[in-house]
């Protein structure tokens, strides 16, 4: 009897290894379609919905979208709007793969909870414990223009894992960054700020990022940054895996997320949609100096963006916000424990943005002031949104996720965004 239990036990320890996610006994179902009435939602009201993204398209404010909807683990509202590419003739479908950018952040924050979860680290660590360059941190003073050379005094504070989850390190975001000496000190040390078609690793960008200095005291304010491109570095260290292969092994594969990647599979690409710019009346693909456009089928391919990197599509990025609703796990499998979940949700910079929202350690919360302002959602909603001009909000008061996907750049009076999270609220009706 005792040998048969240690086979068993072998057996079990081998599916799943100790370092992995775990079966749980919760077992919430997945994602499936259902009516609008059976998860409390109005049909009527869902329909405004229509209305309102085919009157953005006719208006030129958007050339497509897909809009997702899932309350109480039900998928009420999935639909496909206008063009993927209009120049080409091609139409948007539901299944369409989107360039996520900033979305990419949630999951490696999510990534980096479960490897703390296993005891490696404490969110207070430095992170020159982990990556010796970032020793000694630096503030920028001066920029001397002539040579885009430098003058900074010492940092008194070490950047730790939490400045880095929550944008307060001081960390600078290069080409993006509101402070224009940033984007000249990034761009002469080479940095890559979020994707390339460039044969470069995370781990040769981050060494470098290292060096260089920072906006404040590690801390001390909210700077969007690069910080979550580190994360992903000091995923590799703490994992001894690659990056993509922890996120697809550790957290895609375990939430049947199969259209979630860095770099698109041949057989997936052709569902990439166009990123689209007006001129004039009409949407024509948008081009850039600064990076490649297609990264997510082109080029080297050996860049994994921790901060911004994946493509995915709707449904598929559901399916990670329903873990979170469900307090950490989906379809039997744990990722985080409900106990993580609340950290992760908890207020983690303070007063730093005020009343409404504050920042957690994945996500942006809205708090009880913010429920209040209306069309945000319940107080505890989570959200954020992509470069490429993804949105997302997931409501547990509510047991509601929001997605709406588009792909283009450039302003164009895109209202979509604000309306659909509003018009989702308002079609609850139980």
């Amino acid at each position: 009897m005792k040998t048969l239990f240690n086979l068993s036990l072998c057996l079990l320890l081998l599916y799943f290894p100790t370092d992995a996610q775990t079966i749980s006994i919760q077992n919430s179902p997945p994602l499936l379609e259902a009516a609008p009435e059976s998860a409390g939602m109005s049909p009527e009201r869902l329909s405004r919905i229509d209305f309102m993204i085919n009157s953005a398209i006719e208006g030129g404010q958007i050339p497509g979208a897909v809009a997702f909807i899932a309350r109480n683990g039900k998928i009420v509202y999935h639909k496909a709007f206008g063009m993927a590419d209009q120049q080409a003739g091609k139409a948007m479908e539901k299944d369409a793969v989107f360039r996520i950018a900033s979305q990419t952040k949630a999951i490696t924050s999510t990534a980096v909870m479960m490897l703390w979860e296993e005891g490696k680290f404490q969110l207070d660590d430095p992170i020159s414990k982990y990556i010796p360059e970032f020793k000694s941190p630096q503030i920028l003073d001066s920029l001397i223009e002539a040579d885009t050379s430098y003058i900074t005094t010492p940092a008194e504070n070490e950047i730790t894992i939490r400045h880095l989850l929550t944008h307060t390190s001081g960390i600078g975001y290069g080409m993006i960054d509101g402070d224009p000496r940033f984007s000249k000190i990034y761009q002469k040390a080479g940095i890559i700020d979020a994707f390339t078609d460039q044969p470069v690793t995370i781990a040769e960008n981050i060494k470098k990022l290292a060096k260089l200095p920072l906006h404040h005291e590690p801390g001390e304010r909210f700077t969007y940054s690069e910080g979550l491109d580190v994360l992903g570095y000091f995923i590799e260290l703490q994992s001894g895996m690659p990056f993509d292969e922890f996120l697809r092994t550790r957290i895609f594969e375990p939430l049947d997320m199969e259209d979630t990647w860095f770099y698109l599979p041949e057989s997936k690409a052709e569902r990439l949609v166009t990123v689209q710019t007006k001129d004039g009346d009409k949407w024509v693909p948008f081009t850039s100096e600064g990076y490649e456009v297609e990264y997510p089928v082109k080029g080297a391919k050996a860049f994994f963006s921790g901060g911004a990197g994946l493509s995915s599509t709707a449904e598929d990025y559901a399916k990670f916000l329903q873990m979170y609703l469900n307090g950490g796990e989906l379809n039997g499998v744990r990722l985080l424990s409900r106990t993580t979940v609340r950290s992760i949700m908890s207020n983690q910079i303070g007063e730093i943005w005020g009343p409404g929202y504050f920042h957690g350690l994945a996500f942006g919360v809205i708090d009880l002031h913010g429920q209040g302002m209306g069309g945000r959602g319940s107080q505890g909603t989570f959200d954020w949104g992509g470069y490429f001009n993804t949105q997302y909000f997931a409501d547990p008061k509510e047991k509601m996720i929001g997605i709406i996907m588009k792909q283009t750049q450039g302003d164009s009076n895109d209202q979509t965004g604000w309306k659909f999270r509003q018009m989702a609220g308002a079609a609850i009706d139980n």
